[in-house]
Formats: structure tokens, sequence, C-alpha cells
């Protein structure tokens, strides 16, 4: 079963352990693949850099799903305690619920791509790791792909990692997870672009590299 002819947008709910995740799909007419975000610690699917690069890939041809990766009670729980937002396996089981969703459910037939902000992008390598036969390529955007540990050894989707070059810190960060990273990846380095990459262009430069990494990998 292919996905509907589109264009499309509604709202998704996918039912994980404690609840359900409810995100935002957008399908353009005639999708030639889907990616799915995970956003950084203390955002949501209505991150508006993130809803940013989702138009333009949007624009390009490619289906969008824009994840909330905590129920409302785990929500609830972490604008108090902020004990979820670094619990990357925690996280990384909801992008890969997220996919599963995508493959069995959601957009059948489509090629899967990720789009990983900042812990978003530890969770998004993660998940891949874990769904080595369902996700096809991953972008990091501003990434800490040190937070997704050994699983690092077992990513095999074309991965491109985008840092800010006045990012320093995350830019070593970045390099040295590239040295433990088996399959297809690479490093581009946003000039001047501190970690949200909010200095003017600097975004769409993202939303570019991003738009060429799946032209090419989805």
């Amino acid at each position: 079963m292919k996905t509907p002819a589109g264009p499309e947008r509604r709202t998704v709910r996918i039912d994980v352990e404690g609840g359900a995740i409810v995100g935002d799909l957008h399908v353009p007419q005639d999708a030639r693949g889907v990616v799915a975000f995970a956003h950084g610690s203390g955002s949501s699917r209505h991150s508006s850099r993130n809803q940013q690069v989702a138009q333009v890939l949007v624009d390009a041809g490619f289906a969008t799903v824009l994840m909330d990766l905590l129920t409302g009670r785990e929500e609830d729980i972490d604008v108090r305690t902020r004990e979820f937002r670094f619990d990357i396996g925690l996280l990384a089981g909801r992008v890969a619920a997220t996919t599963d969703w995508l493959r069995e459910d959601g957009l059948r037939g489509l090629p899967i791509g990720l789009f990983g902000a900042s812990t978003g992008a530890a969770a998004a390598l993660v998940a891949a790791a874990a769904r080595p036969d369902t996700v096809a390529s991953v972008v990091s955007r501003g990434g800490r792909p040190d937070l997704a540990g050994d699983a690092l050894t077992e990513v095999r989707a074309s991965t491109l990692l985008i840092v800010g070059g006045a990012d320093v810190p995350v830019i070593g960060m970045n390099e040295d997870a590239m040295t433990r990273m088996p399959g297809e990846v690479s490093l581009e380095i946003v000039p001047d672009a501190t970690h949200l990459f909010e200095e003017p262009g600097a975004l769409e430069q993202v939303a570019d590299l991003a738009t060429r990494h799946f032209d090419r990998t989805l």
C-alpha cells in the first residue's frame, strides 16, 4: 500500500507505554519520502525552527511528521523536574515507535528519514541503530551524538551532522562521533552559527543542507 496522493495535514496519535504521543503530519502531493522530527530538550512539535525546516522539506516533496516525544503526563512532570528530556533511551523508543507507525500504519511504501535537533539527534541516531531496515537517512542539527553512546557503532543509515561554526564544543563532539560510526557520515559546519542557528540565514542553510541530503538518500 502506497501513500495517498495528498496533500494532507492532520494530527496523529501513536500509542506508547503509559499513554500516547501526538504529532503533526504534513503530506504534500505525491510525496517521495517522509521525515520524522525529533526535537531537543525542552522543545516540542511546535518548535518554530523545526517547523521552518519541515516546511522547506514539504516544499521539496517530502512528507514530515513532528512528534511530541513525551506523553501529556510525562510533559507535565518534565516541566517541573526535567527528568525526561535527557532520557535518551525513552526518547529514542518514541522515535522508533514513530518510524514503526509510519511503516505499518501511516505512510507505508515511503522511505523514512529522521531529523534530530540537539538531544533529539541522539534519540534519532539510537532509533536508527534499532531500526536499520526502516531508517534510511538521518540529519542532525546542532546535535549531541555523543549521548547516543554505543548505539553509534550500530548506525547504518546515511548520516549528515550539521553544526554551527561558533558552537565549538559541539563541533568536537560531532567529530568524535564520526569516528565511531561505521556507515556513511559527513559533517557540515555553518559558518558563524551558534547552537540554535538563530543568526540571519543560518537556519535556511540548515534546511538547504537537509533537503539535499534527503534528496540523495531517500
